[in-house]
């Protein structure tokens, strides 16, 4: 797709992976639209880019939808979703006092990586397929952000891996499901990236990290990914896809 005019929404576009995105696209030409839970971190992007924000919990219907409102009124409906908004909590099946987790340290996980990112692709959808169509007959593109631990997932990454593997799954489904209105689905699965998440890390925990990957041995940068996400638009041949992004990167078990 060409980007140029078109309007695209970023999800979790108050930092990181998502900020980084909604700089690339809007590079390109693209009017954006950011949502983030933290309110003022989508502003503060939003004013960088020339954008627009809204503030909502991806994982309630109502929120977004209202979100999604505000945004149509500011930069009109998307034809490109990047949903990067998610969390990486870890929980054991069994705590340290040999009692169950209690399950909504699962839950909140899930709904926040999964049921976020199919709220926001259920609304991008039904905007993008009432849309005109482009070339080849496209209407949208939207992509997903899985992880390297929906393959190799940690212990404790239980709902972060199941989350993140069902992002996988999706992909294809959802692309398949769409491909008669013209809009393409694909996911991205970073590893090891230099954001928000990991910064809270002590220096010794980052560097034995850093030593997992094969190469290039560093964290990936956001704006790599950013790169990443504008080339799966462009290219309009790219669907069904998810696309690990984590310089061969494998996980150990810990």
């Amino acid at each position: 797709m060409e980007i140029k005019g078109h309007s695209a929404i970023i999800t979790g576009g108050g930092s990181g992976l998502g900020a980084a995105t909604a700089r690339e696209l809007a590079k390109a030409g693209a009017k954006v639209g950011i949502i983030d839970v933290k309110r003022e971190a989508a502003e503060a992007v939003a004013k960088e880019i020339g954008g627009a924000a809204a503030a909502a919990d991806v994982t309630d219907a109502a929120s977004l939808e209202a979100a999604y409102e505000s945004l149509r009124k500011a930069i009109g409906p998307a034809r490109i979703l990047v949903a990067c908004a998610g969390v990486a909590t870890g929980a054991k099946l069994i705590g340290k006092d040999g009692k169950a987790t209690p399950l909504d340290a699962f839950k909140r996980t899930i709904d926040i990586n999964l049921m976020g990112t199919i709220n926001c692709m259920r609304l991008t959808a039904a905007d993008a397929a009432a849309l005109p169509a482009l070339e080849d007959g496209e209407r949208g593109v939207m992509i997903g952000t899985a992880s390297v631990a929906a393959f190799e997932g940690q212990v404790g990454q239980g709902a972060y891996s199941a989350s993140k593997g069902a992002i996988v799954s999706i992909t294809l489904t959802f692309a398949r499901e769409l491909a008669r209105e013209g809009i393409r689905v694909n996911a991205i699965s970073p590893g090891l990236m230099d954001t928000p998440m990991l910064a809270g890390l002590p220096d010794n925990v980052r560097e034995a990290l850093v030593a997992t990957t094969l190469y290039p041995k560093r964290l990936g940068k956001p704006e790599e990914y950013a790169a990443l996400a504008r080339h799966i638009v462009e290219n309009r041949f790219l669907n069904g896809s998810v696309i690990r992004f984590d310089g061969a990167l494998r996980m150990a078990p810990r």
